[in-house]
Formats: C-alpha cells, sequence, structure tokens
C-alpha cells in the first residue's frame, strides 16, 4: 500500500509539472552522473535545473558489492537557504577508496547516489536514489593522492578559507600587484595623473601623496562593496555597469575634464559647498579625487581574473561577506600602490608654473579625450574609434606644432610621428579598414586576405549561444567530443585580447580544431544570460570552460581572464 501511495505521488508530481508550465519534471529538475576519473577517484554529482535546489545532508553516496570502502568524500561548500544548507549550484563530490582487503585486479561494483531538492517556485520533490555500474582497476588505487585536482580559481577560494586572516591579506595584496601590471588597469594610470595634474599651483609632492591616496581607498572602496555585492548575489561583476548610457556619461565626465585641462574653464566645487564640508581647509579637491576613484574602480576597473572569481566563490559558498570583502580590498590595495606612485611623480615631477605646465595641462587634456574614446570602444563601431583617434592625433599635432620648424627637433619628431599615424588612421578610415594596429593593411592584398581568412575560421569554429537551453543542444548533440564554452562580451578588455591574441595564433587554431567551440555571448547581459553565467559560476567574462566527452564539465581545468598563447597551448595539450 506504501509504495501505490508513492507511485500514485509520483504521477500526480509529473502530470502537474507537465501541465503546470512552471516546475520541472523530475527528470529535468535533477540529473545525476557517477564516473571515475584519471585519479581512481569517483566523481559524482547532479545536474541542477533552473531554480533548482538540493540539501546538502540528502546528498549521500553509498558502496554496494564489494569490500572497498570509502576513505574520503570531497564536498563543495554549501551555503544556507531558509534555515538549510543547500547547493544551488550543481554540486560534485569526489570519493576517494580505500582497499582494507588488499582486493586485485578489476573489481566490479555499485554506487547509490541518493538526494532530494526543490524548487525556488514552491515544490519539494520526493527523495530519490540511482544505482550506478562502475568498474575499477584496482591497481590504480595504489600510489594515488586524495587531494582534488582544483581550478585556480577554486585553490584561491580554498586560500581564503583554510589560511589565517593575516595570510589571506598579504596573499591578496600580492595578487593586487600582479593585476595592477594587466593591461585593463593601465587606463587608471592616466587618469590619476590628470586628476593630480588638475589641481594646479601649490601642488606639493605630500599633497600629491595624500591625493593619490584618496584615489586608490575611493577605488579600493568601490571594488569592494561590488565585489561583494557580487558575490552574495551571484550577478556579473562588470556587465551591470557597461550599459551604453553609463559607458556614455563616465566618457563625457572625462570629455569635461579634458577641456579643463585645456584651459577653457576651472573644475572646483561651490564655495559654499567647500566651506560645509571643511571647516579646517579647502578640501574640494579631496572629494573630487574620491568621486573619481570611485567611479574609476566601478567603470574602468579590472577585468575579472582568477583571484577575484576565487574571493567571489568563497562569498558565494559561505556568505562571510566580512573575510571575503578584506581579501577584495586588500587586492584593490595591492593594484593601487603602483597608482599610489605614479601619482606621486604627478606631484614631484610637476615643471614650475610657465609655458611647460601649459604643456603639460594640454597632453593630460589629450590623455583625458584617449580614454573617453577608449570607453567607448566598448559600443561603437570599431571604424568610428578609428576616425576619433585620427581627429584627436591630428589636431595634438597640430598643436604641438607640426609644421612649425623652429620647435625644438625631439618635441617635433614626436609631432611628425603622431600627425602620420593619424593620417593612415585616417585614410585607414575611409578605405573602410578598421585595425589601429595596421591602419593601412588594405594596402597589401595577400594580409587583407590572411586576415579574411583567419576572422572566417573564427567566425565559422564558433558556435554562438546566450542560453542554457541552447547550450543543453549543442552538449547534447556532440556526446562523445570535447567541448570549449568560451564566455565573453563585447566590452570586455581581455576577452577581445584573448581573440586578437590567443585566439588567432596558427598552433592554437590547430589544437582547438579538436574540440567544439561554442561562444556565450553576455554583452547584453539579459536574463537568459544571468542564468547561463549562474549554473556555471561565471561572475564575469572572460572564462573558458572545458567539456569532457562525457559532456560533463572539467572544472579543474577552467580559466578565468587572458591567457597568452603558449600557455594556452600547453593547457590544451593536457585535456
Amino acid at each position: 500500500m506504501k509504495h501505490m501511495i508513492q507511485i500514485f505521488m509520483l504521477i500526480t508530481l509529473t502530470i502537474t509539472s507537465l501541465y503546470s508550465g512552471d516546475f520541472l519534471v523530475p527528470d529535468e529538475a535533477f540529473k545525476p552522473y557517477v564516473k571515475i576519473n584519471n585519479h581512481a577517484q569517483i566523481e559524482a554529482g547532479v545536474t541542477l535545473g533552473k531554480d533548482i535546489y538540493i540539501y546538502a545532508e540528502k546528498l549521500n553516496i553509498e558502496l554496494k558489492g564489494t569490500s572497498l570502502k570509502i576513505k574520503e568524500i570531497t564536498k563543495p561548500v554549501s551555503i544556507e537557504h531558509d534555515g538549510e544548507r543547500v547547493y544551488t549550484i550543481s554540486p560534485q563530490l569526489i570519493i576517494t577508496l580505500d582497499n582494507p582487503e588488499g582486493l586485485r585486479g578489476i573489481q566490479n561494483f555499485t554506487l547509490l547516489l541518493s538526494y532530494q531538492g526543490c524548487s525556488e517556485m514552491g515544490l519539494c520533490y520526493n527523495p530519490y536514489a540511482k544505482e550506478f555500474p562502475l568498474s575499477l582497476d584496482i591497481s590504480k588505487l595504489e600510489g594515488q593522492t586524495s587531494t582534488l585536482e582544483l581550478s585556480e580559481t577554486d585553490t584561491i577560494a580554498n586560500t581564503i578559507k583554510s589560511g589565517s586572516i593575516g595570510i589571506v591579506l598579504l596573499t591578496f595584496l600580492g595578487f593586487g600587484l600582479l593585476l595592477a601590471m594587466t593591461p585593463c588597469v593601465f587606463p587608471m594610470i592616466p587618469i590619476i595623473s590628470g586628476v593630480i595634474v588638475s589641481q594646479g599651483k601649490g601642488l606639493t609632492t605630500r599633497k600629491a601623496f595624500a591625493l593619490s591616496v584618496v584615489y586608490v581607498l575611493a577605488m579600493a572602496v568601490a571594488y569592494t562593496i561590488a565585489g561583494v555585492l557580487a558575490g552574495l548575489f551571484g550577478a556579473n561583476l562588470q556587465a551591470a555597469l557597461q550599459m551604453p548610457w553609463v559607458i556614455y556619461s563616465f566618457s563625457l565626465v572625462f570629455v569635461v575634464l579634458a577641456m579643463s585641462m585645456f584651459g577653457l574653464y576651472e573644475l572646483k566645487l561651490p564655495d559654499a559647498l567647500v566651506t560645509k564640508v571643511s571647516s579646517g581647509g579647502n578640501r574640494g579637491g579631496y572629494i573630487g579625487v574620491a568621486v573619481m576613484g570611485f567611479l574609476s574602480a566601478l567603470i574602468v576597473g579590472p577585468c575579472v581574473a582568477a583571484p577575484l572569481a576565487g574571493a567571489l566563490v568563497y562569498i558565494g559558498q559561505t556568505g562571510d561577506a566580512v573575510l571575503g570583502g578584506m581579501a577584495l580590498f586588500s587586492m584593490s590595495i595591492g593594484m593601487g600602490l603602483p597608482l599610489i606612485a605614479v601619482g606621486m611623480s604627478a606631484g614631484k615631477f610637476m615643471p614650475k608654473p610657465g609655458a611647460w605646465m601649459t604643456m603639460v595641462s594640454a597632453i593630460f587634456g589629450v590623455m583625458m579625450l584617449a580614454i573617453a574614446i577608449w570607453m567607448l570602444e566598448k559600443i561603437l563601431d570599431p571604424s568610428i574609434i578609428m576616425v576619433m583617434y585620427s581627429i584627436l592625433g591630428i589636431g595634438f599635432s597640430l598643436y604641438l606644432g607640426v609644421f612649425e620648424t623652429d620647435h625644438h627637433f625631439f618635441k617635433h619628431s614626436i609631432a611628425m610621428i603622431i600627425f602620420v599615424y593619424s593620417i593612415a588612421l585616417f585614410i585607414g578610415f575611409l578605405a573602410g579598414h578598421s585595425s589601429m594596429i595596421k591602419p593601412l593593411g588594405f594596402l597589401n592584398q595577400s594580409a587583407v586576405l590572411q586576415d579574411t581568412n583567419k576572422k572566417t575560421v573564427q567566425e565559422n569554429s564558433f558556435l554562438v549561444i546566450n542560453s542554457i537551453e541552447e547550450l543543453d543542444v549543442v552538449l547534447s548533440t556532440n556526446n562523445g567530443k570535447k567541448i570549449l564554452l568560451d564566455f565573453s562580451a563585447d566590452w570586455c578588455t581581455s576577452c577581445k585580447e584573448l581573440e586578437d591574441i590567443t585566439f588567432t595564433d596558427a598552433d592554437v587554431i590547430e589544437k582547438m580544431s579538436e574540440f567544439v567551440l561554442v561562444h556565450a555571448d553576455v554583452t547584453a547581459n539579459t536574463d537568459q544570460e544571468k542564468l547561463l553565467s549562474k549554473k556555471y559560476g561565471v561572475f564575469g567574462p572572460p572564462v573558458l570552460i572545458f567539456f569532457d566527452e562525457n559532456t560533463e564539465v572539467q572544472k579543474s581545468k577552467t580559466i578565468v581572464g587572458f591567457i597568452a598563447p603558449d600557455e594556452f597551448l600547453l593547457h590544451l595539450n593536457r585535456l
């Protein structure tokens, strides 16, 4: 009778789910899998459907038909949900086996995987259990390691979990110093220099240092807040602030700042407001620098890289926003230390008031305009960006006196180089070319043909998807093949580096032909794209995820951030 009731409930649940259109049937909500990896460990898990979570205490493993024992089970960190510990991202368990009776040869046995979960829509499913027949060569157990091979991101997340606070903060400070050397941080160099130079007369080294510290602290605070929120809510760290109106607005800020550099007006807070915010003196400059630092972190800030992703994974898994936020703050300070040095230099080596001062201000004004154009690269057509750089370069070379012969030789040479390059950009624009590196490349017909072929190879190789459903179709139709999933976006600087540098390398192209290439475009940050990113734990592009021949994610092989061609080729060879 009991079994009849359970069967009736299951049938009722299935029929209700099918016709309601809101709930997934059990086979869609939970897709269990079990396999033996190359380390003679068992990988078992449950792939969760949309808006499905699974109870941590209900996810259990049992061996049947063998004297082998479970030595260790490595589980992901669960999160709290309505007073229960659950997994909202598809959990994977790593089971390390022990052979206490000294078995030899091939051992056949069964693994029982049991689990229970619910839908965020309000439906809880019955407990389920599934048996998986397995076959293991016992000789592979000898000398095996119980240490799970982790991705770089997970390794960093574990560093936060297991390390002392001091070690964690020092480690992330070091990560920040390394990230400061990446192209994503470079745009902040002219920003902080220009902001400090714009302070004008009376700027001492001490004040330049103070302004630089204020800029970096504001940047660190903003970046920490954004990171903690992204970790807690699983949001894409960059996409929310890469909408066109945000880019246009912040680009306009740099144009306004540039015009002040050219002496068209003086940027300062109203005297009445300055009096209110500081009774001890004029602190308006510090407020302006703090605002610029805060905005720079959000809009121009660095791309997602492994250290940042590791901190976000830790926050997302544990809900510990305090330690995760401290790690992010420490990393932000590490990124900002070189900027402080740059800011101090801008104050220390500033020329005395006079003609040179006017020239320095103009140079930084041009740099600000270049930053404004660089930001617009994310949303405007490359040909428009090309002509904008061309006009800026021509105007600056004329300001430097490119056609005047009575200037210093060095200054005149720089002006001529800028002018010639800018004219080349303009000619390239008129010819319909959009390469900033080779603006006259269209003159070499073979180069054009080679470039066209290269683009065709990439466009024809990558299947573009925007949702979980589209990816599932690709996975199901390519079972038995290795798959590379590339999370990318048009506004992502490191994504463009991957496409232009790594993916165009001849050896990399040849090796990538062994994979089914899938491009997850998350530019628009739609709800479907958010769900796709959340399912695979992606906080922002670029992220490269690899699937084996069984369409299972090789989590330890995930790449976050830019990777050079040679290093990427070695990585592909290990798969």
